[in-house]
């Protein structure tokens, strides 16, 4: 037992034990997770198989099981969707989070992967570019290991999950609160923290969204302008499949949230640790928090979706748009010819080759048919205008 306690530990990985109202950063595993709280080990995915004999001896003697090699493996995959998967000791928890600026996206790693090469690095967005915010849209997968006492996390290099909230916790603990207020914002259990953590990362695609819609409208307006030039459609249809994209990735998210919600309420008072009214304290409000992450979702789905119909929609009314243009070109077009017609069939007439022709030698011949074409050309121009024909507005 000592040799494997005395396992190294990778430097991206942290281990924290959650007490009541505070934390603690441990040098190496504890023997036993604290009496009122839990351990948490979190650590950069590219460390992962250096960690994995670390973490088996955790999940342990910490959680009462080894995880299986299937579930090490996906952690290990950071091209695995969002899903949720479990034993009898442990829950697994697969949630892709928003890429961060810099870091790679899951369909870059799949295309370098079916092409056999090494995968792109992510292509920096201008933020002058039109619908540069639907390049936004890259996950990052972010894998949970959820025991009774136990949280293993497996996060991509440079996440600022985890980290951001244990600053967060420690800033809490810095300014002084009260030991009530304390206790109701440190996690409760480890599945506590993950909703927690979830939480935030559904928040970030809720904060996108804004972006997704405004830039949205300042292509729908350059589309419905009548002068509308040099229309980068290509640009639209990425921005068509990112919201497929992100509409996928919901329905992932809010399948896994789902089965975990279930799996939330049907789960034992005993696993708590705790006297049986605060036991069913704690499930309500972790079946509570599961609630509010499922509902976040679907809102994200949901305005995918509605974007995704009034990109579509500004297509078609662009297209339109433009036959109506169109329309109006060749009504005025039509116009004219009708106008000039009469007037070409009089200039046909007198010009044929006959000697004997009336008004052809009559001295103010030439005047009187000239004369009659202006005026059959004013006539016809009052009669289309009162039509309407040459209205541009019409």
């Amino acid at each position: 037992m000592a040799d494997t306690l005395t396992l190294p530990v990778p430097d991206s990985m942290k281990i924290i034990e959650f007490t009541a109202g505070s934390l603690r950063f441990a040098d190496n595993l504890p023997e036993a997770p604290p009496a009122d709280g839990f351990v948490w080990v979190y650590l950069d995915r590219a460390q992962l198989e250096q960690a994995m004999p670390l973490l088996q001896h955790a999940a342990q003697t910490l959680g009462g099981s080894q995880m299986l090699d299937l579930h090490g493996l996906d952690l290990s995959l950071d091209i695995h969707p969002s899903n949720y998967d479990y034993t009898s000791v442990y829950d697994l928890i697969v949630f892709r989070r928003l890429a961060m600026p810099g870091e790679q996206g899951e369909e870059a790693e799949l295309r370098a992967d079916a092409a056999g090469a090494p995968a792109p690095q992510a292509r920096p967005v201008q933020a002058g570019s039109r619908l540069a915010a639907f390049d936004r849209i890259r996950s990052q997968a972010v894998g949970f290991v959820i025991f009774d006492r136990l949280l293993i996390s497996v996060h991509p290099p440079g996440c600022p999950t985890a980290r951001s909230f244990v600053k967060r916790f420690l800033a809490d603990i810095q300014q002084g609160l009260d030991t009530a207020t304390a206790r109701s914002r440190r996690p409760s259990s480890p599945a506590d923290l993950v909703l927690r953590m979830i939480n935030g990362m559904v928040d970030s695609y809720l904060e996108l969204r804004r972006d997704l819609t405004a830039e949205l409208e300042r292509w729908q307006v350059h589309l419905l302008r009548n002068d509308a030039r040099n229309t980068d459609w290509n640009a639209l249809m990425n921005a068509r499949s990112q919201l497929h994209l992100l509409e996928d990735l919901c329905e992932e998210q809010l399948d896994a949230m789902q089965e975990w919600l279930d799996s939330l309420r049907e789960q034992p008072l005993e696993s708590f640790h705790a006297q049986p009214a605060q036991a069913q304290e704690q499930r309500d409000m972790l079946v509570a928090r599961a609630r509010d992450v499922v509902e976040h979702i679907e809102r994200v789905m949901q305005h995918a979706r509605r974007l995704q119909h009034s990109a579509e929609t500004v297509v078609q009314i662009h297209f339109s748009a433009q036959g109506n243009r169109t329309n109006d070109i060749m009504r005025v077009l039509t116009t004219l010819t009708a106008i000039f017609l009469p007037l070409n069939l009089i200039a046909g007439v007198f010009g044929m080759n006959f000697r004997e022709m009336p008004l052809l030698d009559w001295r103010i011949g030439f005047w009187v048919a000239t004369g009659a074409m202006a005026m059959i050309a004013l006539l016809l121009s009052l009669w289309f205008w009162r039509k309407r024909y040459l209205d541009s507005d019409r």
